[in-house]
């Protein structure tokens, strides 16, 4: 399997879930339901932090989520400063739940996302956490800054209604189902 090398493919270019075979397709082959039905249904229901100030990406990302194949807590932060006490479990955050997973968006108000990505790789306690970019920017540089701090994943969100819930959905399929994330015991 070679690398995306094209930052300007589509999520659905790259993967994509056939709901009625139970077929996850991505670039190199193909994963069936039955090859991960081990991850499905883990003890411990996986922990995703939304950091996105727009309600309606809020309330789509939820709908999406609901019926997820793996069993999730979703927490929702509004801004940058907000999303950094929660991982940091600060102030009112101080009970939060480690993130199994953070779905950051770049542009937020008080603090960036790229500023929350940036401390969250440089402190050791907490850069194991995989980050997918989730954002409405398509620039160069922002997909390449990102990378450069060490982002997991750069989906730019698609204005299609359809297409946002279909990424959301895949972005369940991978990094819910497919992929085995790590968990911390604090």
């Amino acid at each position: 399997m070679t690398a995306n090398t094209n930052p300007g493919i589509t999520p659905t270019e790259l993967f994509a879930a056939d709901e009625n075979a139970g077929v996850l397709r991505f670039r190199g082959g193909t994963l069936r339901d039955a090859d991960v039905q081990n991850n499905l249904h883990e003890a411990t229901p996986i922990e995703i932090l939304l950091v996105e100030d727009s309600a309606g990406d809020v309330r789509l990302t939820k709908e999406a989520l609901r019926d997820a194949k793996v069993q999730n807590n979703l927490h929702v932060v509004l801004d940058g400063v907000e999303a950094t006490a929660f991982v940091r479990r600060e102030g009112k955050h101080a009970n939060a739940p480690r993130p199994d997973l953070i779905l950051l968006d770049l542009n937020l108000p008080k603090k960036s996302g790229r500023e929350v990505l940036e401390d969250l790789k440089a402190d050791a306690s907490l850069k194991t956490i995989p980050v997918v970019i989730l954002t409405t920017s398509s620039a160069e540089e922002d997909i390449l800054r990102s990378y450069q701090l060490h982002a997991n994943c750069y989906i730019t969100k698609p204005v299609d209604l359809d297409q946002f819930l279909k990424v959301i959905r895949a972005i369940d399929n991978f990094w819910l189902a497919i992929v085995k994330l790590p968990r911390v015991v604090s």
